[in-house]
C-alpha cells in the first residue's frame, strides 16, 4: 500500500498568513480544509506536497450570507452547511439537491465548498452548481482579492485561475428575480462520484426565460458550461420540447471518456436526459418562485 510522502505541516492564523506562507513555501506547498480530495492524492502519490497549510482555524471563512444583493459563501464552508442552509434553501435549492448525493455524512462534515471546487475535479457536483448560477470566485492573494467568473476559474481538469501563493476565500451569487435551479446525477451507488451530473438555472420573467445556466459534471475533461443550450432558452417559454431540445444540444456540447462507468454513448444519453430533468424542475421551482 502506498503512503503519503514525508511533509511539514502548518496552520495559518488568519487568511493574510496563508498567503505570506504560501509565498514563503511555494508552490510545493498546498492548502489543506477537509482533505476529503487531497489526502487521497496524497496517499496515491498523485499530489506529492512538501508542506501542508492548514486553514481549519480560520473561521472568518466560514459563513453563508446576504450581502449587496448576492449569497456570499466562505471558502471554509462546510457541505453539511451547505445542505442545511435556509438561505440556501430560499435562493438557490440546487445546493440541497446536489449536496444529498456528494459522499457520505463524514465527508460532508468536513469536506468544504472551497476545497471542492479548487480541486477541480471533473465530476465534482458543486463546480456544476457554481457554474449554473453564475457565481464568482473571489481569490485573495500577495496584491489583494481578485474576483474571477467561474467559467474562468475551470481552466482545465483539475486547473482553475488560482495562482502560486494565491488562496480560495469566497464564492459569490448574485441574487436575481424569479431564478430556480435544480441539481439532477446518476452514479452507481449512492455517495459516489457521477457519472453524469447536471446543474440548471432558469430566471423567469413573466412567463419568459429571461436567462438560463447549464452545466455538466463528469462528461468531460472539466465542468461543461452548455452555452448553446443557455442561447437556446433564453427569450423563450418553458416547455418540455424546449427542455429537450436544449438537453439535445447539451448531449452533443460534452465529451465523455469510456470508462468503468460507462461508454461515451451512455454517458451522452444521460447527459441529455438530466439536461431535461434539471431544466424542467428548475423551471417549476422559478414559476413558484414567480407566483
Amino acid at each position: 500500500m502506498q503512503t503519503p510522502g514525508p511533509i511539514e505541516y502548518e496552520r495559518a492564523t488568519s487568511v493574510a498568513n496563508a498567503v505570506a506562507l504560501l509565498q514563503q513555501h511555494g508552490p510545493d506547498a498546498r492548502i489543506i480544509a477537509g482533505g476529503h480530495s487531497l489526502l487521497p492524492m496524497m496517499k496515491l502519490r498523485l499530489a506529492n506536497p512538501e508542506r501542508l497549510i492548514d486553514i481549519n482555524d480560520l473561521d472568518e471563512l466560514s459563513y453563508i450570507r446576504e450581502a449587496d444583493g448576492e449569497v456570499r459563501i466562505g471558502a471554509l464552508t462546510r457541505h453539511r452547511e451547505l445542505l442545511e442552509s435556509e438561505l440556501l434553501a430560499r435562493h438557490f435549492p440546487v445546493f440541497a439537491d446536489a449536496e444529498r448525493v456528494i459522499a457520505d455524512p463524514p465527508v460532508r462534515n468536513r469536506g468544504t465548498i472551497g476545497g471542492s471546487l479548487a480541486q477541480a475535479d471533473p465530476a465534482e457536483d458543486l463546480s456544476a452548481v457554481c457554474s449554473a448560477l453564475k457565481a464568482q470566485a473571489v481569490i485573495a492573494g500577495p496584491g489583494g482579492e481578485r474576483v474571477v467568473s467561474m467559467e474562468d476559474f475551470h481552466a482545465g481538469p483539475y486547473t482553475t485561475a488560482i495562482q502560486d501563493g494565491e488562496i480560495l476565500v469566497e464564492v459569490r451569487i448574485p441574487l436575481r428575480p424569479g431564478g430556480g435551479s435544480a441539481h439532477e446525477k446518476v452514479e452507481r451507488r449512492a455517495g459516489d462520484w457521477a457519472i453524469a451530473a447536471v446543474s440548471a438555472a432558469l430566471w423567469i420573467d413573466g412567463g419568459t426565460i429571461a436567462d438560463a445556466g447549464l452545466a455538466l459534471a463528469a462528461v468531460g475533461l472539466t465542468t461543461i458550461h452548455a452555452t448553446r443550450s443557455e442561447e437556446l432558452l433564453r427569450g423563450k417559454q418553458p416547455s418540455a420540447d424546449l427542455f429537450a431540445e436544449a438537453g439535445a444540444l447539451a448531449s452533443e456540447d460534452c465529451s465523455p471518456t469510456a470508462d468503468g462507468r460507462g461508454p461515451v454513448d451512455y454517458k451522452r444519453h444521460l447527459a441529455g436526459e438530466l439536461s431535461k430533468r434539471a431544466l424542467g424542475r428548475a423551471a417549476e421551482r422559478a414559476l413558484h418562485q414567480e407566483a
